[in-house]
């Protein structure tokens, strides 16, 4: 099922992009013919169910005028959560998509009310890219899910599965799951800091009017088309993220002097069990 929502999203959307730097990336493509022949393979009726209903959300993501991306207001909806990191640099106030992001929002959620991510460093920072925080080793091997030892449907710690939503993008601000791979999300996560202006490079038949016009305050769209789970944007701070990401840094991209999550305050909870 994961293969096929991904052969899916690939080539009906977005660019597909790798995170280790701005220059390692790439783009990933299927013709129709290839679509239409793995889209028909054995699935069982729960998978087919949330197949279509990708190929509805692509389809009004790219064509409806009225399509709602959350991330292009700063208000907060009911469905959304927000959550204060204060840094020693500053705070950042994020919200949250649960709607579209259920894993990764409740981990992350979970996490910060559990004050796992306390005194944890930003321990990757690239000025015009991004900044990365989460790993309690501070050195980007490390890090866990929520899951971890609690539920025997999750593979025990290794990682949850990705989340792809045509509504969420690697915007300036956006906050997504950093990972090793396919689904080995576990509680890093960076925050998009690029300046760059995107939005004459965008393809249209593959990224919404809307998002194209967002690119233009910067971003890294190399990073959509589902191998990284957007889940959040930045409301208010972005001027600290930028304070963050101009640090002196050495050639490991780790900051020179000590940047760090001093707590996380919950502002707007979620209840996943409504």
């Amino acid at each position: 099922m994961k293969k096929l929502i991904a052969l899916l999203v690939f080539s009906g959307l977005a660019l597909a992009g790798c995170g280790s730097n701005q220059s390692d990336t790439k783009t990933s493509s299927s013709s129709a013919s290839e679509t239409k022949q793995s889209t028909t393979s054995s699935v069982d009726a729960s998978e087919q169910k949330k197949l279509d209903q990708l190929r509805k959300d692509i389809q009004d993501a790219m064509t409806n005028e009225n399509a709602v991306f959350p991330q292009l207001s700063n208000e907060v909806a009911e469905d959304e959560a927000v959550v204060k990191i204060t840094t020693n640099k500053g705070d950042i106030t994020v919200k949250l998509f649960p709607k579209y992001a259920p894993l990764a929002v409740e981990n992350f959620l979970t996490h910060a009310k559990d004050g796992y991510y306390n005194g944890l460093l930003f321990h990757r920072v690239i000025n015009n890219f991004m900044i990365q925080t989460g790993d309690p080793k501070g050195d980007g091997t490390g890090g866990e899910s929520i899951w971890k030892g609690k539920d025997s449907s999750k593979d025990s710690g290794a990682g949850f599965e990705n989340e792809y939503s045509p509504y969420l993008y690697n915007l300036r601000g956006a906050l997504a799951m950093a990972n090793s791979g396919p689904n080995t999300n576990g509680s890093q996560f960076y925050i998009n800091q690029n300046k760059e202006d995107w939005s004459s490079k965008l393809p249209t038949e593959r990224f919404p009017a809307k998002i194209i016009e967002a690119y233009k305050n910067g971003g890294n769209p190399t990073l959509d088309g589902g191998n990284y789970t957007v889940f959040g944007q930045v409301i208010d701070g972005m001027d600290v993220v930028d304070k963050i990401a101009e640090v002196e840094t050495d050639d490991k991209d780790k900051p020179k002097e000590d940047v760090k999550i001093e707590k996380m305050e919950i502002v707007k909870d979620y209840d996943f069990k409504k």
